[in-house]
């Protein structure tokens, strides 16, 4: 599978207060990332803890990846965090980038198959979905409200932009560098809307 990925990859990772699971996350991406033309971003958006230096200490651990990590000196926001990285995506000529969170929530176990999806079917855009699965999110802990929630508002929006998605809140995403070249995400929030506004955008 990983040999027919031959775009450069960025795989890019939003951390904010993640001291206790910042490592664990890096263990847990696939070896098989290293054989790509790839580089692991993470953008430390002004932890209170010791996120970025926990990181620098223990970066030694992980010589196979190309890591580089950044510290906001004031904190931009889950959606400002994630334009920063969007924008280096650009600057430095990937072809494609993943959207991890530094706090575990969603599986590097899957970057392979997030990749291979994208590249496969030569999609703008791929969303990893925590709701394909029946009740399995509040197995996995999801508290009832927030799947009850999600269910109701990923209806609405569907319904109102003609679309069939499983999960509009789905913060797991691999997206086509050149396509976000060309839509206008710096004009989105920098708060957690961000993620809904930029699906629109793709939509539109």
């Amino acid at each position: 599978m990983i040999a027919e990925i031959n775009e450069r990859v960025l795989i890019f990772i939003v951390a904010f207060n993640a001291e206790k699971t910042i490592l664990n996350v890096l263990n847990r991406i696939p070896a098989s990332i290293a054989k790509l033309d790839h580089q692991i971003l993470i953008i430390d958006d002004c932890s209170h803890d010791k996120t970025f230096s926990t990181t620098i200490k223990n970066l030694e651990q992980f010589q196979t990846f190309n890591i580089k990590i950044l510290f906001n000196p004031e904190n931009q926001g889950y959606g400002g965090n994630q334009k920063l990285g969007y924008h280096y995506a650009i600057e430095k000529d990937f072809d494609l980038v993943v959207l991890l969170h530094g706090d575990g929530q969603y599986a590097p176990e899957l970057l392979e198959e997030m990749l291979f999806a994208i590249v496969r079917a030569n999609a703008d855009a791929v969303l990893g979905s925590r709701m394909m699965r029946g009740l399995s999110p509040l197995r996995g802990g999801m508290p009832l409200y927030k799947f009850i929630g999600n269910k109701i508002l990923t209806a609405i929006q569907n319904y109102f932009l003609k679309t069939r998605l499983s999960d509009f809140h789905s913060g797991y995403r691999a997206y086509r560098v050149q396509t976000l070249a060309k839509i206008p995400f710096e004009l989105n929030t920098n708060d957690f809307q961000f993620d809904t506004e930029i699906l629109i955008q793709l939509i539109l």
